[in-house]
């Protein structure tokens, strides 16, 4: 069964190994999700299992969203979960590789030393390009110059979907619905994430 759980990202700490090393770990309140959704390749196009996470009052909801939310999880074989499936944090086990997703922390407007890790230029008193990219290479200049596409360049710096592969589960707490995930996972404390078995069980 393909295997996947909607969580928050509560924060990091640490833990003892049985063989007494400590390691750090981030805490993912995961679940209990509902499955409010079944979609399947014939009726819409790929194959999904929508959950819902969370509680929020009926009064703040618009009709179409009641019983209704936007996370999902592509599943290959999403027919093994119904609608109305109760999904908790047993669902994985401590030395499970997994997969997990969220929303990275945004950064701002960053240049390109912060941004792509560029080297910044002469220090010294004649120069005028300390932390400029520098030349935008040969299409630049010229008739129907341009500057090529995908080209690293200030801009917004995180605030995007990342997925981090093979992290392991240290520890799942099933009354207190919480999985401890060696290391750190993207987004901010209090930021939605999605863990799913991973697509990279060996190397």
């Amino acid at each position: 069964m393909a295997k996947g759980i909607l969580g928050k990202k509560i924060g990091m700490t640490q833990i003892f190994e049985a063989d007494g090393r400590l390691i750090p770990v981030t805490v993912v309140e995961a679940g209990p999700c509902v499955v409010v959704q079944n979609k399947t390749e014939e009726t819409d196009g790929y194959n999904a299992v929508q959950l819902g996470f969370g509680e929020v009052k009926e009064k703040h909801m618009t009709k179409p969203m009641k019983g209704h939310f936007d996370k999902e999880l592509r599943l290959s074989a999403p027919s093994e979960y119904t609608v109305g499936q109760q999904i908790t944090a047993d669902i994985f086990a401590a030395g499970e590789l997994i997969d997990a997703t969220g929303i990275s922390r945004g950064k701002g407007f960053a240049g390109t030393i912060k941004r792509h890790n560029f080297a910044r230029g002469p220090m010294k008193h004649g120069s005028k390009s300390h932390r400029e990219p520098g030349s935008m290479g040969p299409m630049h200049s010229g008739p129907g110059g341009r500057v090529i596409k995908g080209k690293k360049l200030p801009g917004r710096m995180g605030n995007a979907q990342v997925t981090v592969q093979r992290l392991t589960v240290a520890k799942v707490d099933v009354e207190r619905n919480l999985i401890l995930v060696k290391g750190s996972i993207p987004g901010a404390a209090g930021s939605f994430v999605v863990i799913k078995e991973t697509v990279k069980p060996n190397k």
